[in-house]
């Protein structure tokens, strides 16, 4: 079976779980499977699949760039509309607002006709695809159902096949390469030039075949040469024979030139930890191996447009063969592969912490100022929308003086083509010329203008009212930064004479507040005196903070978890309305607190005197034996939670506490109570806990018993 195939939600399922382990998440992907499955149910591909499978192979190509949930849904659901006849409304119903706008944006770009010769028509049609796009998460959902139906393309007839592999060439893979996806990019254009022209294809496949073996001996050969030599320095590494792609040599032999020209079909690629490694393995491959001249390419401190980043330089190897090596660190491969797509960050892990700079090489800069911004500003939201204004909408070009082109958004000004050339020159702008032509700061620039920004040592900064028309992230971020950065000192002599003042009215010293300086900086979760004394000056904190901070008993580790946990899920349901009692309507309604019965228990009510029903599980002894006054209840829905209790039985010397309560803040539980009983045998951790249902208690219960020290868990029946 094809890695890009499957042919089972378990498949996907086993693959999603890898990376996602939200139970609500994993929850709404089978739910749309299963929405998927009905509307498909009968449908049949050209394959003879049934149809389901394409969907669910989408989803699968999906999970190799880890995406999130909501993409794995509008994945499952893209076709739902346009051949399942599902219905836009009900789709909102079920999954929201958010997947039925993926889902749509699917069905446009699917009924679009991208076929065309004009190079002029071409670019015309990128724009409408990715201007339809208003979410990126479309584009890329796109991208893997194009993939998935190149791999049946055999099944169409010859001229189809070549219309299908032309319009991906031109329209879809520089859209791929654009977001960085690379590896999806890739296998797009292998398959394209299979279909469009076979001969050439197949022709480069006997070639690297024919010379596969002595090819696989000598990368090992050099590889472990490497390794031995990077081992001698103490860096830690991995590396890869690394095969070039077919596409990439017939684009090659198409310019003319010859296959032993071609340097880097022996080639090696490098992971290290961190950057500064990158350039101390360069250093020490070239002191063993000689560089060949004008090969060397550094894409870390100049990233390509599409934030990738790598070393590259070809060198003499053994046996005196040419080898193209690349050095990267694993989260600068991550970027290569998967591109935008390793920004599922926006959602999860956090920043890309590498300093993205425009490639001066191919002189476009679309992601200089996203990336930026990310550095600046650890908002998901803003990340997203910056993705979206600046990436997928119209872009024009403009030049330096020297001749250098800048990509700028439409409607950019001098302010904007300033900041793109450096923070200095935006911040010390006075004035632009446009075509030799004085115009205001806010003039908007056209294509291929050419600008010139007049600058002076002597300016005082940026201006406010400049935020008011620029329209590159970047610009504004660096205006408000210098705005920020002025009224730093400002803030901390203010913060400093308040601080000062205070500790004097408590009669408290300098010397003092010092000596628990870095109890203080804990505490308030602050780097260094003058942040506090900044964030005094600005309001973000005030003297109490401060002074409790410093001076007020530590809470040991267990007591900060409680107080934590104990905040989540304190409300209980309303038990009248969660529980139906067989033929009453209205009657009061109790949750027995010997067994304190759950959603997802098999429950039985008891009729009590003058207390209404009292509701137990039926496993309860207090009723086990009852044959009298029981009468039949049932659960309502609710998205309510409820008490029960646990007892947690663990080895002695292991301090489990700790780590449960830590497990109960991850997983959304609260605790009510806890008492921990202690003896020579062991301890036995009696916890009250509010949850969901059954299932999400036994999850946490599983959990629980992963912790070192932990010999079994059970449900407390009093």
């Amino acid at each position: 079976m094809s890695k890009y195939s499957c042919e089972s939600f378990e498949k996907l399922e086993e693959k999603v779980k890898t990376y996602i382990s939200d139970f609500e998440d994993l929850k709404l992907i089978e739910t749309s499977y299963k929405y998927a499955y009905d509307k498909h149910f009968g449908s049949k591909r050209l394959t003879g699949e049934d149809y389901i499978t394409h969907p669910l192979s989408v989803a699968y190509i999906l999970t190799g760039i880890n995406a999130d949930a909501s993409t794995l849904v509008g994945a499952l659901l893209h076709d739902t509309i346009e051949y399942g006849n599902a219905d836009p409304e009900e789709i909102k119903k079920i999954f929201g607002e958010d997947i039925l706008s993926l889902v749509l944006g699917i069905t446009k770009i699917n009924r679009l006709n991208f076929s065309g010769d004009s190079e002029s028509v071409i670019n015309n049609q990128r724009k409408i695809l990715v201007g339809l796009s208003e979410d990126v998460r479309v584009i890329i959902i796109k991208l893997a159902d194009r993939l998935h139906n190149m791999k049946t393309l055999f099944v169409l007839n010859e001229k189809k096949q070549k219309e299908t592999a032309k319009e991906t060439l031109d329209i879809l893979t520089p859209i791929a390469h654009r977001l960085g996806m690379n590896s999806i990019k890739t296998e797009l254009e292998e398959l394209s030039l299979r279909y469009l022209k076979p001969d050439e294809y197949y022709d480069i496949v006997e070639r690297l075949n024919a010379t596969k073996a002595e090819r696989d001996a000598s990368v090992a050969k050099m590889i472990e040469s490497v390794s031995d030599l990077l081992n001698k320095h103490d860096i830690k590494h991995e590396i890869k024979g690394r095969s070039k792609s077919i596409y990439s040599i017939y684009k090659k032999l198409d310019k003319g030139k010859r296959f032993s020209d071609i340097y880097d079909l022996l080639a090696l690629r490098v992971f290290v930890n961190t950057e500064p490694e990158c350039y101390q393995a360069l250093g020490i491959i070239h002191s063993k191996f000689k560089p060949k001249p004008n090969r060397f390419k550094d894409y870390i401190a100049m990233p390509k447009t599409n934030m990738y980043q790598s070393l590259h330089t070809t060198v003499f190897g053994v046996d005196g063969q040419l080898y193209e090596i690349q050095i990267r660190t694993y989260e600068m491969d991550k970027v290569a592969e998967n591109g935008i797509a390793s920004h599922w960050s926006y959602k999860e892990h956090g920043s890309n912490k590498a300093a993205i700079q425009s490639d001066m090489e191919q002189k476009l800069q679309f992601f200089k100022s996203i990336m930026e911004l990310k550095q600046n500003e650890d908002n998901p939201e803003e990340f997203v929308k910056s993705v979206k204004e600046e990436l997928l909408k119209n872009t024009i070009y403009v030049f330096t003086p020297k001749g250098d082109v800048i990509e700028l958004p439409n409607g950019a000004t001098p302010i904007d083509f300033a900041y793109k050339v450096h923070t200095k020159v935006g911040d010390q702008t006075t004035g632009a010329l446009v075509n030799s032509a004085m115009v205001p700061l806010d003039h908007e620039l056209k294509d291929n203008d050419v600008v010139k920004i007049i600058t002076s040592s002597s300016s005082t900064g940026p201006k406010r009212e400049w935020l008011k028309f620029v329209k590159t992230n970047q610009a504004k971020t660096k205006i408000k930064n210098f705005f920020s950065k002025a009224s730093l000192d400002e803030n901390i002599k203010k913060g400093e004479e308040l601080l000062t003042k205070e500790l004097k009215r408590q009669k408290i010293t300098f010397n003092e507040f010092e000596e628990n300086l870095d109890k203080t900086l804990t505490n308030l979760k602050l780097g260094s005196l003058n942040e506090i004394y900044s964030n005094l000056g600005s309001g973000k904190i005030n003297l109490e903070n401060v002074i409790d901070a410093a001076f007020k008993p530590e809470k040991d580790k267990e007591e900060k978890m409680m107080e934590k946990v104990q905040k989540l899920g304190t409300k209980e349901a309303d038990k009248d309305h969660i529980i139906s009692v067989a033929g009453f309507d209205d009657i009061k309604v109790n949750l027995a607190s010997c067994c304190n019965p759950i959603p997802g228990d098999r429950i039985i009510g008891y009729i009590t005197k003058g207390s209404g029903i009292s509701v137990h599980r039926m496993i309860c002894p207090n009723v086990a034996k009852l044959n009298e006054r029981l009468i039949d209840v049932t659960w309502n829905e609710n998205k309510e939670k409820f008490l029960t209790t646990i007892v947690v039985y663990a080895s002695v010397g292991n301090d489990v506490l700790v780590p449960i309560i830590s497990k109960a803040a991850s997983n959304d539980i609260g605790i009510r109570n806890v008492v921990n009983n202690k003896n020579a045998d062991g301890q036995a951790v009696e916890l009250g806990v509010i949850v969901k249902n059954k299932e999400e208690l036994f999850k946490f219960i599983n959990n629980i018993k992963n912790i070192t020290g932990v010999k079994e868990v059970e449900r407390l029946i009093k």
